[in-house]
């Protein structure tokens, strides 16, 4: 584990993280791969906590699209029911004799009902029946406006269309070693300009016999860029003035080493600013290994090619 007298004194913690220094009742890492941040919130109802607009942001496509159906079923077969057992007898138009095949037929009135579709075979006679058909459609187009609103903001929500390599690698670098990782950016004429970079990092400092986090922006080769239209190796050399140099990969293992980088630029598609986080920890730092190439001239020799899907890759050096 590192101490006071292995770092550079001249360097100056990052006071400003917003993470906390003490080591203890610390638990894993304090960025999520995917950029969210490691913590649990508790003291307060649940209903105060959880945001379910951000949730419906959020989710994956093919979990917004089944959640949006489920909710379609759900509300359906709820006023079904209640047509069931307060107005079916209030209902006309139907068909089936069968009390099953009837409420068949009862739960895609509800369906007509509440899309405001209303073909009309079927159609209320009494109060009980008159009042649900109400409450059904109100529900209806208020739901559908509040879901046409998430939809939209699906759509429209500026986002970050890089990718960061899932490893760092520790590479020869200018007659010395430096600490490297790769972004991507995949998504066609998304491309962002006026990119900048922080890397921050953090671990167990044993400071006169007591154990606290330490956390050290760490200086790049280059820390931002016009554009990021390619892929972009982001270096800091493990020089003198480095927190990690001197520090071997077991150090940096059990000194609970960890690298949050935060990625921001403007995507002039969404004419808006977007950014990007993710952390790496020592078990993702590949030692004494470099980045393959991702990038070659095509046959005509007119255009740049660039293979996103080797991003990931590196070879290690012998």
């Amino acid at each position: 584990m590192p101490t006071l007298r292995h770092l550079n004194k001249s360097l100056k913690t990052n006071e400003n993280t917003g993470f906390s220094d003490k080591s203890q009742d610390i638990g894993g890492r304090f960025i999520n791969k995917d950029g969210s941040f490691n913590i649990v919130k508790r003291g307060v109802p649940f209903w105060h906590r959880w945001s379910l607009y951000n949730w419906l942001l959020s989710m994956p496509t093919w979990r917004f699209a089944l959640t949006m159906l489920f909710f379609y079923l759900v509300i359906n077969v709820f006023f079904t029911l209640l047509y069931s057992l307060f107005g079916m007898n209030e209902l006309e138009g139907f068909i089936s004799k069968t009390f099953s095949n009837r409420f068949l037929e009862v739960f895609f009135f509800s369906a007509e009902t509440f899309t405001t579709v209303g073909y009309g075979r079927i159609n209320p006679t009494g109060n009980a029946a008159n009042t649900i058909a109400t409450l059904e459609a109100v529900t209806g187009f208020s739901s559908f406006a509040v879901a046409t609103g998430v939809m939209y903001g699906r759509f429209s929500r500026p986002k970050a269309h890089v990718v960061f390599s899932e490893n760092m690698v520790i590479a020869p670098y200018q007659g010395q070693e430096a600490l490297m990782f790769r972004i991507g950016s995949f998504k066609n004429k998304h491309t962002l300009t006026d990119v900048s970079i922080r890397v921050t990092e953090s671990f167990k400092l044993n400071e006169n016999g007591k154990v606290a986090y330490k956390f050290y922006q760490l200086d790049l080769e280059r820390s931002r860029i016009d554009n990021l239209m390619m892929n972009w190796t982001v270096v800091h050399p493990l020089d003198d003035n480095s927190p990690l140099h001197d520090m071997e990969w077991s150090d940096m293992k059990q000194a609970d080493l960890e690298i949050y980088v935060s990625l921001h630029g403007f995507d002039d598609i969404y004419a808006n600013n977007v950014m990007k986080r993710t952390s790496y920890i020592a078990d993702e730092i590949i030692p004494n290994a470099k980045f393959v190439t991702m990038f070659h001239e095509s046959s005509d020799g007119k255009t740049t090619i660039l293979d996103l899907d080797k991003l990931n890759e590196y070879e290690v050096l012998g």
